[in-house]
C-alpha cells in the first residue's frame, strides 16, 4: 500500500490582485516524492512553494501536514538582512540546525561561512543557503532554482546528495540536467490548473506535447477561434520545439566544421590562410597570459574566433571564466600575448545584475523607451507584437518592473537587449531566473543571431544545445578548446584522466591477462529470455502508461484512495520488473555478441 501524504493541499485557492491566482488544486506529497514543479514564470510556482511550506496562506483550501514533519525551504533570493557572517545566516531563527552539521556541509561544498554576508557574491551566499537548508535534516525539502549562481562542482555535489536523501522534496529549476537526473514525479502549474504525472523531467515535455495536441484538437471540433488566440504561447510551445530540433543538426554540422580547424591537441589554428579567413576572424587571442599575484589565472591561451561562432565558458567559480572573458572583449589587457578585435565588433553585455531595470519604469519605457514602436536592429515593430515574440502578454506593456517576477524581469532585458544593433552577443549566466519555454525561446534566438556569441554558464544541458566550442578552464591556468558543448568537454576530460602516465623504469610492462571465454551458445533458458524479453518490455511499457494516466487524476485520492494505492502499488511493481527485464536483455544481448 502507497505511504500516506505527508503533507497536502485539499482545494487550494489563492487571490491575487482582483481575481484568482489558482483555484481548487489539491497537492499531495508522499515521504519519498522527487517532485519537479514546471510552469511558465509568474504562474505562481514559487508561491506554491510557499503555500506547501505554510510561510503563505491559501484563501481557500485546507492544509494538512503529518505530525513531526519538518519542512524546510531552500529559497531563490534568501534574506540577509541583519547577518554579519554567512555562518549568523545559518544559525538565525528558532529551528536553527546545529551548528556542527552546518560546519560538516560546508567544509564539503568548500564555503568559508565567517565571509561578511554582504560582500560575499551571489555563489557563496547560494551556498551558505544550502548548508543552512540540509543542515536542518529536512523531511520535505522545497528547493526554488538550487542551481542560481552554483559553479559545476557544486552543482554536481548537490546532486550527490539529493540522490542519497531519504526525504522528499520539491524542486524548481531551469536546468534540464539537473530536473532529468533527480526528478520521479512531475506537477505542471499551467493556466491555474496543477497537474500531476508519476514521470520526471525526462518525459514531461512528451506530455505537454500530447496535453497541448488533445487541447488543439478539442478546440477544433468547438470551432473555438477565440480559445485558439487565447493560447497562443502553449500552441508555439510544440512548434518551437520542432524548429529546435533542426536548429539542434545545424549546431552539430557546425561543430564538425568547427572541430576540422583545430589541432588535435584542441588549439584552433592560428595561421592566417588569405583574406576571407581575415574577414571572418572577429577575436584573435594570441598566447595570452594573465596573473594575479603568484598565481597563473590564464596560461599560452590562443583562439581565433571566427563571425558566426557560439563559444561557451565552463569552469568552477574562481577558476579565470570572466578575466578570459573580459580579455577577450578587450576591457581586461593581457599580461603576456596579444588579442586583436575586428574594428566594426558592437557588443551587447547581458550580465547577472539587471542593473537597468528599475523597478518603477513600465515595461514600456525598457523596451520602447515610452514609445509604442520598438527599433529592432533597424526594423520597426509595434511593441504589442515584440512582447509576443518574448511570451509577455500585451497587457503587461504598462505593468511596473517592481510587479514583474524573476523570470519575467530577465525575460524583458533580453527583450530589450536583443532588439539593439550588434554582431557580438556576450551572455552571463544567461539561464538564472528563466523558465524553460523561455530558454527554448533564448536558444532559438541565439541560433538565429547573425553575430558572434560567448556564453559564461553553468547550465550543462543549455551550453550542449547551443555552444560550437567549449572553454574548459580549471584554474591551473590551461584552458581546454573543444569543438562542441559540455558534455564534448566532459567526454574529453574523463577520458584525459583515465589515461594515467607511468613512470619509465626500463622494465617491459607486462602482457595483458587474456580476455575471459564467453559462451558461445546460449542455454534454452537464456535463448528464450532473449527471445521473449524485447515484448514483455514494450508490455510493460503500455501498461505503465495506462496506469500513470489514471494516477494524473488529481482527485483519486481523495475519492478513492484504495483505488489510488493499488494503482500505485501496480506501477512501482511494473517498473521494478521492467527494469530487471532491461537489465537480464542487456547483459544476454552482450553475451550473444561476445
Amino acid at each position: 500500500m502507497a505511504a500516506a501524504p505527508i503533507l497536502s493541499w485539499e482545494g487550494l485557492g489563492l487571490i491575487q490582485g482582483s481575481g484568482w491566482l489558482f483555484q481548487g488544486l489539491d497537492i499531495n506529497i508522499a515521504p519519498r516524492d522527487r517532485l519537479a514543479l514546471i510552469g511558465r514564470n509568474g504562474a505562481g510556482k514559487s508561491t506554491i512553494l510557499k503555500l506547501i511550506a505554510g510561510t503563505v496562506e491559501g484563501d481557500q483550501g485546507k492544509r494538512s501536514v503529518q505530525p513531526g514533519t519538518r519542512v524546510i525551504t531552500l529559497e531563490q533570493a534568501p534574506d540577509f538582512t541583519g547577518c554579519e557572517t554567512l555562518m549568523d545566516y545559518c544559525l538565525r531563527a528558532p529551528d536553527a540546525p546545529p551548528r556542527h552539521e552546518v560546519e560538516s556541509i560546508a567544509g564539503q561544498l568548500g564555503i568559508d561561512l565567517s565571509r561578511n554576508a554582504a560582500s560575499a557574491s551571489g555563489g557563496e551566499q547560494r551556498r551558505a543557503a544550502i548548508c543552512r537548508a540540509l543542515a536542518s535534516e529536512p523531511d520535505l525539502l522545497l528547493l526554488d532554482e538550487p542551481t542560481n549562481h552554483l559553479d559545476l562542482d557544486a552543482i554536481d555535489w548537490l546532486e550527490s546528495w539529493l540522490q542519497r536523501y531519504n526525504g522528499a522534496f520539491v524542486v524548481i529549476s531551469h536546468d534540464r540536467t539537473f530536473l532529468t537526473r533527480l526528478t520521479k514525479a512531475t506537477l505542471w502549474l499551467d493556466r491555474g490548473s496543477l497537474r500531476r504525472r508519476e514521470i520526471g523531467f525526462g518525459g514531461y515535455e512528451a506530455w505537454e506535447d500530447q496535453v497541448y495536441a488533445e487541447e488543439a484538437r478539442a478546440a477544433e471540433r468547438m470551432d473555438a477561434k477565440l480559445k485558439i488566440e487565447e493560447h497562443w504561447k502553449e500552441r508555439g510551445v510544440t512548434a518551437r520545439r520542432k524548429r529546435n530540433m533542426g536548429r539542434l543538426e545545424k549546431l552539430y554540422e557546425m561543430r564538425e566544421a568547427r572541430a576540422a580547424m583545430m589541432t588535435p591537441q584542441g588549439v584552433a589554428k592560428m595561421q592566417i590562410s588569405g583574406d576571407g579567413s581575415k574577414t571572418k576572424s572577429v577575436i584573435v587571442a594570441d598566447k595570452i597570459v594573465k596573473r594575479f599575484g603568484d598565481r597563473t589565472v590564464i596560461k599560452d591561451f590562443s583562439l581565433r574566433i571566427q563571425r558566426g561562432d557560439r563559444i561557451g565558458l565552463v569552469g568552477g567559480n574562481g577558476a579565470g571564466k570572466s578575466t578570459l572573458l573580459k580579455m577577450l572583449i578587450g576591457e581586461l589587457e593581457p599580461d603576456e600575448g596579444t588579442v586583436t578585435l575586428a574594428q566594426s565588433l558592437s557588443a551587447v553585455v547581458i550580465d547577472q545584475q539587471r542593473s537597468l531595470l528599475a523597478p518603477d519604469k513600465r515595461v514600456r519605457d525598457i523596451v520602447a523607451e515610452g514609445s509604442d514602436w520598438v527599433n529592432v536592429r533597424g526594423t520597426r515593430k509595434h511593441i504589442h507584437g515584440y512582447l509576443k515574440d518574448f511570451l509577455f502578454d500585451p497587457g503587461l506593456v504598462e505593468a511596473r518592473v517592481g510587479t514583474l517576477s524573476g523570470g519575467e524581469r530577465s525575460r524583458l532585458l533580453l527583450a530589450r537587449e536583443f532588439a539593439r544593433f550588434s554582431n557580438l552577443l556576450v551572455l552571463d549566466e544567461p539561464t538564472n531566473d528563466l523558465d524553460l519555454e523561455t530558454l527554448d525561446l533564448l536558444q532559438e534566438v541565439i541560433a538565429d543571431y547573425d553575430g558572434t556569441v560567448l556564453i559564461v554558464s553553468h547550465d550543462r544541458d543549455f551550453l550542449d544545445r547551443t555552444v560550437t566550442v567549449t572553454l574548459g578552464l580549471d584554474g591551473s591556468g590551461k584552458v581546454d578548446i573543444v569543438a562542441g558543448g559540455y558534455a564534448d568537454w566532459q567526454k574529453q576530460r574523463t577520458q584525459r584522466n583515465a589515461v594515467k602516465p607511468k613512470a619509465d623504469t626500463g622494465e617491459k610492462a607486462p602482457p595483458p591477462p587474456p580476455m575471459p571465454v564467453k559462451k558461445g551458445k546460449l542455454s534454452y533458458k537464456d535463448q528464450r529470455d532473449y527471445d521473449l524479453l524485447p515484448a514483455r518490455i514494450e508490455q510493460l511499457d503500455a501498461e505503465m502508461v495506462k496506469l500513470e494516466a489514471a494516477l494524473a487524476d488529481p482527485a483519486l485520492y481523495t475519492s478513492d484512495p484504495k483505488r489510488f494505492a493499488q494503482l500505485t502499488a501496480a506501477l512501482d511493481k511494473a517498473r521494478h520488473e521492467k527494469d530487471s527485464a532491461e537489465e537480464r536483455w542487456l547483459e544476454l544481448a552482450e553475451m550473444v555478441e561476445g
